[in-house]
């Protein structure tokens, strides 16, 4: 029953009211199945002994009423009887097939959905919550463990309710035949089921947390291996890479074949001890009724419902088993939906006004198990349509107070604000579209120079004047001209492989100011280029200093060396703040 909440947690509102639709499918198709069964026992009386049309009273009504249609003898009304059998049978399987085709469905979409919801539930956490969780792990959720939990979980308690309200149903008819019997039968069957789950319980249970493991370390093992394939190819570590995957993946491949026998052992004892049961009801209703005519009716009926009710008792245990094994994963994303922190969207795309200064006032902060502070009471103003620098070694806080100036940050103690405005949760969306951010490595789609520099823009809404100027200031638009025959629409690889690392750079420079942002952040992001390229993109840079404020973070002094203003960080203070030649006089072992 946890389970079963936990899987409604998941879906949505809409969603559960679909599960109410096709429960009422449900037992409408165990109906028409009860009822075809059902039409079997008439009709076989009938077969071994058409003179009961006149001693049953259903039968001779139905037989009287049947002339209106033009039957009026035994023979014609048997053959009536065998069409009316087989019509029923055949609407209760196509209401059996259509119920399926319903839940194949829903479950289909609820899979889209529910990994559609989870992407954007990860992308909607703050950045802080990437710093603690693995991608590989995103990735496996959304692609691996939402069909694990739709499929096996939520799927297998959709079929488990109908296979118990067939199977119910079927009883109930044959208890109303004999009771005595349905009950020795069924008890037999339910318990040889009831016990196997009970045994493997525990197994599957293992299993399913075993898969859940294993699923991850494949995830990242693969991500890890084709990420650093520079590293892996240089370094002869081919082998070790299909090892580190091999060995969870054949954990995998093991658990999954003993999850399957386990499902279906018990159907493998069923069938024998049907064919048995059937032998001995034979013989326990020739002793009680003697003729075969006596119970032939029954023995059908008892034959046809054992062939529809096995199916459904072998689909309960199995559903039972695929929800045991599916329940890790339906604990973790039911932990995941429960704690996702979701931001509202601004939906009105509005900008906050950046005309005048941002300031930073004794901003501390801690990253998420941390033993120490990065930032420490951080002062600081930055004037609108000035260029300025963040320099310090290593570990010094200029990274992560530029975190705190895209907003991806919040800060523990104190505040930032623009022009005056305190930045929070309310309007940060609106504070960031003003910013345009170049991080030191540059993620490439493999798709076309276009597409990358309009990163995220759909195709049919890119602006090629804009993508050709911010190629122009990037000092890539010669390269993509002249040597590329498609020009901005060449293909440029999986992150970027068929480019130089100067070369991609410049387009991740191109990307940050297509969309001509007031703000420009760039984070070490010359360190791939040449010095003279270096120098014709900080010119241009430099160029756009009279419309836009550029924040510069970097280890060259030659990247700083024009900013009006310069800041020093150490041990996450601020140190120092000037012009580049008083910061060089005072802390000339800065870099």
């Amino acid at each position: 029953m946890k389970k079963i909440k936990k899987l409604l947690f998941i879906l949505t509102a809409e969603e559960r009211k679909k599960i109410f639709l096709l429960l009422c499918m449900a037992l409408t198709m165990a109906l028409l199945e009860m009822v075809g069964v059902a039409s079997i026992m008439p009709f076989i009386s009938v077969l071994v002994n058409p003179e009961i049309i006149e001693t049953n009273y259903i039968l001779n009504t139905m037989f009287q009423a049947s002339s209106i249609i033009g039957i009026e003898t035994e023979q014609h009304f048997l053959f009536f009887l065998g069409i009316l059998c087989f019509s029923l049978l055949i609407l209760s399987i196509c209401s059996k097939g259509l119920n399926i085709y319903f839940q194949i469905m829903f479950v289909t979409m609820c899979k889209h959905n529910t990994a559609k919801r989870l992407t954007a539930g990860y992308l909607h956490q703050p950045y802080s919550w990437f710093l603690n969780h693995h991608s590989a792990e995103m990735g496996k959720n959304i692609l691996s463990e939402v069909k694990i939990v739709i499929e096996r979980g939520f799927g297998s308690i959709m079929n488990l309710i109908s296979q118990i309200v067939v199977s119910t149903v079927l009883i109930v008819l044959v208890l109303l035949v004999d009771f005595k019997l349905s009950i020795t039968a069924f008890f037999l069957l339910g318990s040889i089921y009831f016990l196997t789950y009970k045994f493997l319980k525990v197994i599957t249970s293992r299993l399913g947390q075993e898969r859940l493991k294993s699923e991850g370390l494949n995830f990242r093992a693969l991500i890890e291996a084709f990420g650093a394939i520079k590293e892996v190819k240089v370094s002869g570590l081919e082998k070790a890479c299909v090892e580190r995957f091999s060995t969870p993946n054949y954990t995998l491949a093991k658990n999954s074949s003993t999850l399957h026998f386990i499902g279906a052992m018990p159907r493998l004892v069923i069938e024998a001890l049907v064919f048995g049961g059937i032998v001995l009801m034979v013989l326990f209703l020739m002793t009680e009724r003697g003729s075969l005519v006596n119970f032939l009716p029954t023995i059908s009926l008892y034959a046809f419902a054992v062939y529809r009710i096995i199916p459904a008792m072998q689909g309960i245990y199995s559903s039972i088993t695929q929800i045991t094994f599916a329940g890790p994963a339906i604990d973790s994303m039911y932990e995941d939906f429960k704690n996702f922190y979701l931001e509202e969207s601004d939906s009105n795309k509005k900008i906050l006004p950046f005309n005048e200064k941002i300031t930073l006032k004794n901003i501390n902060y801690k990253y998420p198990k941390a033993p120490k502070d990065s930032l420490k009471n951080i002062s600081l103003t930055i004037p609108a349509c000035t260029t300025v620098g963040l320099v310090g070694i290593t570990g010094s806080g200029k990274t992560t107070v530029a975190d705190i100036i895209l907003g991806l940050l919040d800060a523990q103690k104190g505040k930032m604000e623009v022009d005056g405005v305190v930045i929070n949760k309310d309007n940060r969306r609106a504070w960031q579209r003003n910013i345009g951010y170049v991080p030191q490595q540059i993620y490439l789609a493999d798709t076309s120079i276009s597409n990358n520099i309009a990163f995220g823009v759909d195709q049919s809404n890119i602006n090629q004047e804009d993508v050709e100027r911010a190629g122009k200031i990037a000092n890539i638009h010669d390269f993509v001209m002249n040597e590329l025959p498609l020009k901005y629409n060449a293909i440029i690889g999986e992150r970027g492989v068929r480019l130089s690392g100067g070369q991609r750079q410049r387009i991740g420079i191109a990307r940050a100011l297509y969309h001509k942002p007031k703000l420009l952040i760039l984070d070490e992001s010359t360190s791939a280029l040449d010095n003279h390229t270096e120098k014709s993109v900080m010119e241009e840079i430099y160029n756009l200093r009279k419309n836009i404020t550029i924040v510069m973070i970097s280890h060259r002094l030659s990247t700083i060396e024009k900013c009006d203003k310069i800041f020093l960080l150490e041990d996450g203070k601020l140190k120092n703040q000037g012009l580049f030649n008083e910061i060089i006089t005072n802390n000339g072992k800065f870099i």
